[in-house]
């Protein structure tokens, strides 16, 4: 059965902020699913696998939806946290379970740190946290060099430069420099159409890769933090992000089906293993 769908917005400081209900509030505890700046429509497929509870998602501020009302720059986890917040207000104010992947995850940390009283059990999956690593003055090195080049030549060589460093299998060595990327072997626009507002590129590459948990904080909150990384995501950098987190806080580290996307079902052309990925998270969420 497919749960109806409601949705609904917000209003925030600087953004209004759009987000959807499946199936009931008060049919158990609510399952918010959450990226970034991935919005809502990735998580279509997952969202299927729970019709058994109201699952809620959302489009992060700047992304798909929501849109803002402070012009444009640089967002920060702190911000989508008080919306994330906001939302959990809205729908009731209870806590809830929360599966956060990529930004999300950092996003989600920042909030638990803040607010931890509202979220019962937080799978944070591939948190990209830059900072914890070995290797973070590199990965600090190459971001900048991405954020200079989106500034300078657009979105298609700068988003070339993304997808080759997230896809690294490895720590990156010490003065590390690019190789040399055509933007059209990944599909990507080799002309600079002038805009600068590319929600991962423009607002929030440099503050999510460079986010600082709280790790006190995220130890002394009553909420259950549980980190996920992919089975076949070997040592990319978000994987190696959930390695070190769990490490750092004493947290559970469990391992999904799949690799960074293994909860796709097709979503923007790309295919994890979406059915394995949903029976995992329910157990996880079981174990509770």
């Amino acid at each position: 059965m497919t749960a109806a769908i409601t949705t609904r917005t917000l209003d925030a400081p600087g953004a209004t902020i759009t987000y959807d209900v499946r199936g009931h509030l008060g049919d158990g505890r609510a399952l918010l699913l959450i990226g970034s700046p991935m919005d809502a429509t990735g998580f279509a497929t997952l969202a299927g696998h729970f019709t058994d509870r109201p699952v809620v998602t959302y489009d992060p501020r700047g992304t798909g939806r929501s849109t803002r009302t402070d012009g444009h720059g640089e967002i920060t986890p702190g911000d989508h946290a008080g919306d994330l917040r906001r939302v959990v207000e809205a729908i009731g104010g209870e806590p809830v379970d929360v599966l956060a992947s990529s930004g999300g995850a950092v996003n989600s940390l920042a909030w638990v740190a803040e607010h931890g009283e509202q979220v019962h059990t937080l799978v944070a999956h591939e948190p990209p946290l830059a900072t914890l690593l070995r290797d973070r003055q590199a990965f600090a090195a190459a971001v900048e060099d991405m954020h200079k080049t989106y500034q300078r030549d657009g979105l298609g060589p700068a988003m070339a430069k993304f997808i080759f460093i997230v896809g690294f299998d490895g720590e990156l060595p010490d003065g590390f420099q690019f190789p040399p990327l055509d933007p059209a072997q990944f599909g990507l626009p080799v002309e600079d159409d002038g805009s600068r507002d590319d929600a991962l590129l423009g607002q929030n590459l440099r503050n999510c890769t460079g986010y600082r948990p709280d790790m006190d904080a995220l130890r002394a909150a009553g909420t259950r933090i549980v980190l996920a990384r992919g089975e076949a995501s070997g040592q990319t950098m978000a994987a190696r992000g959930a390695d070190a987190l769990a490490e750092a806080i004493g947290a559970e580290l469990v391992r999904f089906p799949g690799d960074h996307g293994g909860f796709l079902g097709g979503e923007y052309g790309m295919r994890g293993e979406p059915d394995g990925f949903a029976q995992r998270l329910r157990e996880v969420l079981a174990g509770s």
